[in-house]
């Protein structure tokens, strides 16, 4: 039981990053096209909500966002927290 919470637990977490590594692609291409483009907030909300990976790696990737120094400072900041509260989950359903 505890394995197959475990195994879910890091499929969601991989979907959500790789669906964040997507959004900052996307805002990207929009940059590029001049096209209507995906808010700053929202790509804090998909890096708020464990995706701050895959963000910050879609930042990098593209080169997207990385001048801003509330990127700089703040997806890594939220990747540290992503991490701590995964870490928490899986000490807890471990210990159960």
């Amino acid at each position: 039981m505890v394995n197959q919470v475990l195994y879910y637990a890091l499929t969601i977490l991989l979907a959500i990053n790789l669906l964040s590594f997507v959004v900052v692609g996307i805002d990207k291409r929009k940059s590029v096209q001049n096209s209507r483009r995906i808010s700053e907030q929202a790509l804090f909300f998909w890096a708020l909500g464990f995706g701050a990976l895959g963000i910050y790696l879609g930042m990098f990737i593209f080169h997207h966002k990385t001048a801003k120094w509330y990127f700089q400072l703040g997806i890594p900041l939220l990747v540290a927290l992503n991490i701590y509260l995964a870490l928490r989950f899986i000490i807890f359903y471990l210990a159960s």
